[in-house]
């Protein structure tokens, strides 16, 4: 007999889906990548980004978010992608629901400089991607495979 997913518990989950952002920028063949300091991903590389505030657009906010985490400035363009972050406990429970907007930026201007909830804040190119030197949160190498060469790896 296969065994059955843990069913969520009862008790309290999110009440809905949260917006949130992942500035996704490309310069001479890398991409702008943070080492979060906080969970759920903490140690773990992944893209600039946070929470969509009220009143404020999607593009907005992944400039603000990528201006905060590594004081880059940059142009939001368009959006790369859409994905679900779904975390769950060890029984199970929903303890958070992210829904995330890759967006694709260009450079502006500055030298990345971990701030906000970064511990680092470096270019890396797909060759060290690739090669999985780096811990990554989900998707990361998806991506940037996606930006910067149009492809999607398996």
């Amino acid at each position: 007999m296969t065994a059955l997913p843990a069913a969520p518990r009862p008790g309290p989950s999110p009440a809905r889906p949260v917006p949130a952002v992942i500035a996704v920028v490309a310069q001479e063949g890398a991409v702008l990548l943070v080492q979060r300091s906080k969970a759920p991903d903490a140690g773990l590389w992944g893209f600039p980004g946070g929470r969509v505030e009220a009143g404020e657009t999607v593009f907005a906010a992944a400039e603000r978010e990528l201006h905060e985490e590594t004081g880059i400035t940059a142009r939001a363009d368009d959006v790369l992608d859409v994905l679900d972050i779904l975390d769950r406990d060890e029984d199970g429970g929903l303890r958070f629901h992210y829904v995330l907007i890759a967006v694709r930026c260009a450079w502006q201007a500055g030298t990345p400089v971990a701030g906000d909830d970064a511990l680092q804040a470096r270019w890396v190119r797909l060759a060290e991607l690739d090669a999985e030197a780096l811990a990554l949160s989900q998707d990361v190498a998806r991506l940037a495979h996606l930006m910067l060469d149009g492809t999607h790896p398996a």
